[in-house]
């Protein structure tokens, strides 16, 4: 999976939310102050390159909708981000969160309650 810039993650999150939609829809889900409407124009048009939106044309303009839904979106980044920071190792990145206490013992002991689980 391609990487996503800053602005690309923004805007997907947006269009997971939205679902199928305009470019205008998409503007008008943004915070202020919005970019003009050529920013997120190109941006989408990076997004559909990239192989995450794909485009419907109604006359001269285009409705895009994603190639995947959130979660499979966040698995893949996901595990991409295991792969490339944590040497493939999931337990490598727990311990990175443990060793930076950006966890706590009980929200570690929720994790092996939903292991144990499954």
């Amino acid at each position: 999976m391609e990487k996503l810039t800053h602005q690309e993650q923004e805007l997907m999150l947006l269009i997971f939310q939205h679902g199928k939609g305009f470019i205008k829809d998409f503007i008008e889900l943004m915070t202020e102050p919005r970019p003009p409407y050529t920013t997120v124009a190109s941006i989408i048009k990076n997004l559909e390159r990239k192989g995450f939106l794909t485009s419907t044309r109604y006359g001269n303009t285009y409705e895009y909708c994603p190639t995947m839904d959130e979660s499979e979106y966040k698995a893949k980044f996901m595990s991409g981000v295991v792969q490339n920071y944590f040497e493939n190792s999931y337990k490598g990145m727990v311990s990175f969160f443990v060793e930076n206490q950006k966890i706590t013992a009980e929200e570690l002991q929720e994790i092996i309650n939903l292991i144990d689980k499954k």
